[in-house]
């Protein structure tokens, strides 16, 4: 309640208790006049209880009662009051009439007013100017603009009252030309419109949206008031005319109007919208100077304008000044922390509110939810549900678009579609939650479902709905939808605005029609960072030289790229020109002042350092984040050093992020084990395993396969079939083909099989690594009919065209197994050219059953691929050694010689300890060589006495 107001009814109150003291407080006139500052005042209690022991009523107490509900939009209680009045033998009079065709127009109740219009002529009273004004604004307000009309030009001098109806209705009606029509008869009647009647006229033509008739009238107006240069702030404000707005109030500034609280908060929500913290700033100091700073309108205006502009601490400190707070204030300062994204401050102040007393509304609940969604906190977000039921805000839509929000963001999407069912109306707010929510938790045919009833509701998709729906397009790589989608958007006129126009471009772009991208970009009237950012990260992916002169555009155009544009272009640096471009970038950004220690763009730089195989400068890098470094950061650190076959130092850095009490999730699981695979290292892999159970990831699908992976590969096949066994969720292949691949490259082929047929069994789609998995299983155990049928299944009966690698297996299936011919002609029979992979299946299975003849023909396809690839010569001889065909082994070795190949030397390697020690062949640098080949040779010296002979090193030498 408003400071005067709530001192008047303190003052009421006061007189109040005097007069029933005295014996006279409910008599005569004074009985009236505090009934009358009651219902001004708008206690609705105290004015109901003094109408009630008022003695004598008159039509005086009766209009004092009507009025006040006629304010409040009671409508059922003044038709009850004003019925109840004819009761008691009252007639009413012309403020009675007046006041509830007020009461009417306001709620559009037509069919009470027309009753009421009916009573009016009974009594005689429609002649009344009051009840002519009156009259007319009511059948205005109510779209009946030709009764309106009718009941105008019948009138014989209209008043102000009446014409600013007139007008206003004509207005409402988006029928400008007759409003001006109407203006321009007021003027030629020789009544010069007053203040009131411009405020009122200029209002209805702000509120039609007609900004530019209103713009027109304001500039007839002699000497605007105060009022009028609101109308123009916060019209133009509200409808997205920030700037104009900004205008109008330099103007008002210059002409000397002092501002309102009314001003300053119209003006404060425009700089707001613009981020003009400046401005906000200049505005601030001319409230202290007015002394209206400490208004709590003002001041929660002031909050929320620091607030949108991201200067929090400046919002804390206007918050802070004022002694005694409301609960405006706090929504204003919880809303400002989770509009932010400060959720942790939220939970902090809210509890402080409560501490000092206030009981949370629908807005406090609103804010709080957005901090538990931004936190993931969905049981302290069900326990405010709660909370939520026992007040009775359920119904309320902000709370309900809140719940549906929170629980969406907390990836409960079940219980968030059940918030979205109860409610009783939905707004756009409402729809756009429940297909963000959908679109984010990647069940993007559910978001396309929720957006098609929306249309079919007749909602019309805003901006934030179109952007969602084109974002699942472009996951799903949706292009024929996102087409469809875009035809809407091109009806609706948003396919050009920032925000949609981004998306479009960011969809064509991830659907890979790069030219479509383009053109929505270049028919964008304005464009910002992110619609270019949507470009540059659809450029970069094939087109880096493009995306770096879009990156070029950004500066140009006067904007200053963000972390997201640097990101993009990193993401697609690799090799040793990518580290060149890439190192540019690191130096750009630094040269922006950008904070890069955080998350998103920390770990582009890291990844696209160890992407370019700088290891050592993606090391620096990691040393500069501030600690303590996230879960994330570490992640890459590992990850980057086991893509680089540098497995050791990532177990030394998981060993490190343990050491840092560092949390850890999936990803990191995934690829500390992924390090452990590769090494072999059995004993590392199975201290992660308690570690996942520590850490509530035993549970995790992905985290499961990449421990049952790791045992698997480390050649621990029974603790791989347990954590198979004890997993919760194989819903997907990956998890059957990590067992299946288990088992095959383990030798335990029919158990592979076994798998594959209990895979099919459980409904789950083998796909095309399962097939794989299969066929060499049947490749290692010799079961070629099996093959034959699983890869004739694989083709005929999934529709899964094979890749190279199944190729192969099929080739050395049929040649391990000595149906060479068979497998020469499988090559003959492929669609495609057969590659290196092939040639090498080939080329050994000639070696291991002497096919001199094939195995050469092998051979020449091999080198002619690969020219450098010393396998074919080695294999080759081998089948030439076997045969006897030294001639023929010497020339090889020769042809080696001269075009330069060279045998990599084999190598092995055995964890003692924590380290893992590496040995390959020829190889004197060791630290303890000489005890190594000392013992090799007693070794040697032993197996010789044993009657062992060694074979002769065929390319010794080359």
């Amino acid at each position: 309640m408003p400071q005067r107001a709530a001192r008047a009814l303190a003052i009421c109150k006061a007189i109040h208790g005097q007069g029933m003291q005295f014996g006279i407080g409910s008599k005569g006139s004074l009985g009236n006049a505090i009934l009358d500052l009651y219902a001004k005042c708008g206690d609705v209690n105290y004015a109901e209880k003094a109408f009630s022991w008022l003695e004598g009523r008159d039509i005086l107490a009766w209009n004092s009662l009507i009025s006040m509900y006629s304010r409040q939009v009671s409508i059922q209680k003044v038709k009850w009051h004003f019925r109840l009045l004819k009761r008691h033998g009252l007639v009413p009079n012309e403020f009675t009439y007046s006041l509830v065709f007020s009461a009417c127009a306001r709620t559009t109740d037509i069919d009470f007013g027309k009753q009421v219009h009916c009573d009016l002529v009974k009594v005689g009273l429609e002649l009344s100017s009051f009840c002519e004004g009156s009259t007319i604004d009511m059948y205005a307000s109510c779209d009946c603009l030709l009764d309106a009309r009718r009941i105008f030009d019948g009138v014989l001098e209209p008043d102000t009252v009446s014409w600013t109806a007139m007008i206003a209705g004509y207005i409402r009606g988006n029928l400008p030309e007759e409003a001006l029509e109407v203006f321009e008869k007021v003027k030629k009647a020789g009544h010069e419109p007053d203040e009131v009647a411009f405020v009122t006229v200029i209002s209805a033509y702000i509120g039609a949206g007609n900004l530019e008739g209103g713009r027109e009238l304001f500039s007839q107006m002699p000497n605007p008031n105060v009022v009028a240069w609101n109308v123009m702030i916060s019209g133009h404000a509200q409808r997205g005319y920030e700037v104009e707005a900004l205008h109008f109030f330099e103007k008002m500034r210059k002409f000397g109007i002092k501002s309102t609280r009314s001003t300053l908060g119209s003006i404060l929500s425009a700089i707001a919208a613009l981020g003009a913290t400046d401005c906000g700033l200049l505005v601030h100091a001319e409230a202290i100077k007015q002394g209206l700073s400490s208004s709590v309108y003002v001041r929660s205006s002031l909050i929320s304008m620091y607030a949108k502009c991201g200067r929090m601490e400046a919002a804390m400190k206007v918050f802070y000044a004022l002694e005694e707070k409301n609960l405006v204030l706090w929504n204003a300062i919880l809303g400002g922390f989770a509009q932010n994204g400060y959720a942790s401050e939220v939970m902090e102040l809210f509890t402080q509110m409560k501490r000092c007393g206030f009981q949370p509304d629908e807005y406090t609940y609103t804010s709080i939810l957005s901090a538990c969604a931004c936190l993931q906190y969905v049981e302290v977000g069900q326990q405010l549900h709660c909370t939520i039921i026992k007040n009775r805000l359920t119904s309320n839509l902000f709370v309900g678009n809140a719940l549906v929000d929170m629980y969406a963001k907390s990836g409960d999407l079940e219980e968030s579609r059940k918030q979205f069912e109860c409610l009783k109306s939905r707004d756009k707010v409402s729809w756009n939650a429940i297909i963000v929510g959908y679109v984010q938790g990647e069940k993007e045919n559910e978001a396309f479902k929720m957006f098609q009833r929306m249309n079919l509701t007749g909602i019309a998709a805003d901006e934030a709905a179109l952007a969602s729906i084109f974002s699942a397009c472009a996951n799903t790589q949706a292009l024929d939808q996102g087409k469809q989608v875009h035809g809407l958007a091109v009806k609706s006129g948003l396919e050009l605005s920032l925000y949609a126009g981004s998306s479009l471009i960011d969809m064509y772009a991830k659907c890979g029609d790069i030219g479509a991208a383009l053109l929505v970009l270049l028919h964008m009237p304005k464009r910002s960072v992110a619609s270019m950012n949507a470009m540059i990260a659809g450029y970069a992916k094939d087109n880096l030289e493009q995306a770096i002169n879009m990156l070029g555009q950004i500066d140009d155009m006067g904007m200053r790229p963000n972390d997201i544009t640097y990101s993009s272009i990193l993401d697609a640096c690799n090799g040793v020109q990518g580290l060149i471009l890439g190192t540019q970038i690191h130096c750009c950004v630094l040269k922006s002042g950008i904070w890069y220690y955080e998350d998103f763009l920390g770990v582009s730089l890291l990844r696209m350092y160890m992407n370019s195989e700088s290891t050592p400068d993606a090391c620096i890098l990691f040393s500069e984040f501030l600690s303590p470094k996230s879960v994330v950061l570490w992640t890459a650190l590992i990850s980057g050093y086991t893509q680089n076959d540098c497995n050791e130092e990532a177990l030394k850095a998981f060993r490190e992020m343990r050491r840092h009490n560092a949390p850890l999730d999936q990803a990191t699981f995934v690829s500390i084990l992924k390090a452990c695979s590769i090494l072999s290292s059995l004993r590392d892999g199975r201290q992660v395993h308690p570690l996942i159970f520590h850490s509530c990831f035993d549970s995790d699908e992905l985290t499961n396969v990449a421990l049952l992976d790791m045992y698997a590969k480390c050649g621990d096949v029974k603790s791989s079939v347990q954590v198979f066994n004890e997993m919760t969720s194989k819903t997907g292949a990956i998890s059957w083909n990590s067992m299946i691949v288990g088992f095959a490259k383990n030798g335990f082929a029919e158990n592979a099989l076994r798998i594959y047929d209990t895979m099919k069994q459980s409904n789950v789609v083998p796909d095309d690594i399962t097939f794989l998995g299969v066929l060499t299983a049947c490749s290692h155990a010799g079961m070629v009919v099996e093959g034959r049928n699983i890869y004739g299944e694989m083709v005929n009966h999934y529709r899964i065209q094979p890749r190279v690698d199944h190729n192969a297996c099929m080739v050395d299936l049929l040649g391990r197994w000595g149906f060479l011919e068979e497998a020469v002609a499988f090559i003959d029979k492929l669609k495609s050219k057969p590659d290196a992979m092939i040639w090498t299946t080939l080329l050994g299975a000639c070696r291991l059953h002497g096919d001199e003849i094939r195995g050469k023909l092998a051979a020449e396809k091999l080198i002619e691929s690969e020219p450098q690839n010393s396998a074919p010569y080695v294999l080759l001889s081998h089948i030439y050694a076997t045969l006897g065909n030294w001639q023929e082994v010497n020339s090889l070795r020769r042809k080696m010689k001269e075009k330069g190949v060279k045998k990599l030397p084999g190598c092995s390697w055995i964890t003692v300890g924590n380290k893992t020690n590496l040995f390959v062949a020829g190889d004197q640098s060791l630290p303890r060589a000489g005890e190594v080949y000392a013992l090799l040779k007693n070794l040697t010296s032993l197996t010789k006495k044993a009657g062992y002979t060694k074979a002769e090193n065929l390319l010794d030498g080359v």
